[in-house]
Parts: structure tokens; sequence; C-alpha cells
């Protein structure tokens, strides 16, 4: 079981910054990749992927978010960070932190915490 805790959320300008941070606990051996999806909210949004990155450290962007987003893991390997530049409002979402396994396919998620950003 791993259990994440999200922080850094809230209200920005429009080309404003954010970071975002997540911390996870119990089981943090068990994943190999950690990554930051995103939900808005609007009718029949689904939750969609922003960045991830493996325990080597490789990344990956969602394209509307190369080359203002940043995805970074901490030293002790259990915490992932978000780093959000030139803030749209299209930005605005529910921001979950994830979890993969690439042994047994085990997801685990944050409960999310909110981004707007307002124009």
């Amino acid at each position: 079981q791993v259990q994440l805790v999200e922080s850094g959320g809230g209200l920005a300008q429009a080309g404003g910054s954010l970071r975002l941070s997540c911390v996870a606990s119990g089981s943090i051996l068990s994943f190999n990749r950690m990554g930051w999806y995103r939900q808005r909210q609007a009718p029949g949004k689904e939750r969609e992927l922003v960045a991830t990155i493996s325990s080597g450290g490789s990344t990956d962007y969602a394209d509307s978010v190369k080359g203002r987003f940043t995805i970074s893991r901490g030293n002790a390997k259990n915490t992932v960070y978000l780093q959000m530049n030139s803030l749209k409002p299209e930005d605005t979402a529910v921001y979950y932190c994830n979890t993969y396994s690439y042994s047994n396919w085990a997801s685990s998620w944050g409960q999310g915490t909110q981004v707007t950003v307002s124009s």
C-alpha cells in the first residue's frame, strides 16, 4: 500500500507559477514511476496525464505542458514535484499524484489538489 499526500495547489494568475509537491509513504519501494495527472471540472473531462518520471529519471510530458512544466523527484525518491510556469487558465484542474509499478501494474492516487488560474 502506498499513501500519497499532495500540497502546493492554489490560485495563480495567468503567466504565474505554482509548485506542487507529493510525498509517498508506505510501500515506497514497490513503485517505479511517479507522476501527475489532472482532471478539469467540465462535463465529460477525463483524468489526463500531465507528466511522469521513472526511477531512472526518464520524464514524459503532455504536449500541452511541454516547455512550461517540469517534473522532478527529491533525493529521497519518495517525493515528486511539479514546477508549473507560464500558467494558463486552461491549466485549471484538480491535480493528482500517482505512483505506478511496472511489475504488477499497481497504481496509487493522492487525494488531489486544486489549481486555479485566473485570466
